[in-house]
């Protein structure tokens, strides 16, 4: 998630020009939402804005924009009709915000870097001028960017009384009183965070799955040698003889996942985590008999049987039988994306109706 934070601080350290291209504004059916980006370099691009015509259309015009403007930096907004103009058949169309990025804006994507990596939140606004401008400097104008602190949890809103697109939660795009056009997105860590305790050839192989996930993952074993040398950017190694003490540490609406070597320690792990109410996901590894068995054992241990429902065992969404590590990884990464989907739903804010004009 944000992939193109770290690629582009480290292009601009080196004094590599990039263009950063949002979706900005979504009308109708469309590959990406509202906030996802594409970053582009003369020969390479990192993340992706949905494939297809669009992006290899991006691809060229934030290519056109670096080799005039790669030296100054530049902003230019552009809307694409997917289906007339592109030929793709999702039939809406996409509002696209290219930004050239110099050297003059390595200071805010390195704060942008070191608050991300730090677990804080941001907004980032950016003005474009006014509509029908085309391609706007990024000093007046189109001026700075503006990078504002958020709390975890705070909603979308801009320090300046603008107008946002009530459509999405994490990227605005408006029209200002003042007849600039507005984007403005909030920027944070994945609150997706999934604590996988195991470091077999199944932990292996989901944390192998979760690095391609916008998510953060704890992982931890009290086997040392277990764990594989290098690790995914996502996902913090915890070696330790006290897994318990993880679980109490794990954020409200984690994702447990419990797939150690000992079936001891995965029921001490599970007296744990049902001590918690504000779990997201549970997941235990193991058959149907090992169900009954640990339901048995932990209902002599106080742990009310109507809790029962919400340790997930067998994992992995129903219907993927294999026992192969990669097919279990992936039968249980389509079930913790089935299971956050849910919740995001249900807990998306209601926006308040704003007075001014969506673009």
């Amino acid at each position: 998630m944000h992939r193109w934070v770290e690629a582009a601080h480290k292009l601009l350290v080196r004094g590599e020009a990039a263009v950063l291209v949002t979706i900005a504004h979504v009308e109708g059916s469309a590959p990406r939402e509202a906030g996802t980006h594409l970053l582009v370099t003369r020969e390479h691009v990192w993340e992706t804005i949905g494939g297809g015509h669009l992006e290899w259309r991006a691809m060229d015009v934030a290519r056109q924009l670096l080799r005039q403007y790669g030296q100054q930096g530049a902003r230019h907004v552009e809307r694409f009709a997917l289906g007339p103009s592109l030929g793709q058949c999702c039939g809406g169309a996409v509002t696209l915000a290219f930004e050239v990025l110099t050297l003059a804006d390595l200071a805010w994507v390195s704060a942008l870097h070191k608050r991300l990596a730090a677990g804080e939140a941001s907004l980032r606004s950016v003005a474009f001028g006014a509509p029908g401008a085309g391609v706007a400097a990024s000093q007046p104008p189109g001026g700075p960017v503006l990078l504002t602190e958020l709390a975890p949890n705070e909603p979308l809103a801009h320090p300046h009384a603008l107008t946002r697109d009530a459509d999405d939660a994490a990227c605005s795009f408006w029209q200002g009183s003042d007849g600039w056009l507005w984007l403005s997105e909030r920027l944070a860590p994945s609150d997706f965070h999934i604590v996988l305790f195991g470091a077999g050839h199944v932990g292996q192989a989901i944390v192998q799955v979760l690095a391609t996930l916008p998510c953060r993952v704890t992982w931890a074993d009290e086997r040392t040698e277990t764990f594989p040398e290098t690790v995914p950017p996502n996902t913090r190694v915890e070696s330790t003889d006290t897994p318990e003490a993880i679980v109490a540490e794990a954020p409200p609406g984690a994702y447990f996942l419990v797939m150690t070597h000992n079936h001891a320690l995965d029921q001490r792990l599970c007296e744990t985590i049902f001590k918690r109410d504000d779990f997201a996901y549970f997941g235990l590894i193991g058959s149907m008999t090992k169900r009954r068995q640990f339901e048995h054992r932990l209902r002599d241990r106080g742990v009310p049987p109507e809790r029962f429902e919400q340790m997930i065992c067998p994992i992995g969404v129903a219907g993927i039988t294999g026992k192969a590590p990669a097919t279990i990884a992936i039968a249980v990464a389509a079930q913790l994306l089935r299971v956050r989907e849910q919740q995001m739903r249900q807990s998306a804010p209601v926006s308040p109706q704003d007075n001014g004009v969506a673009v």
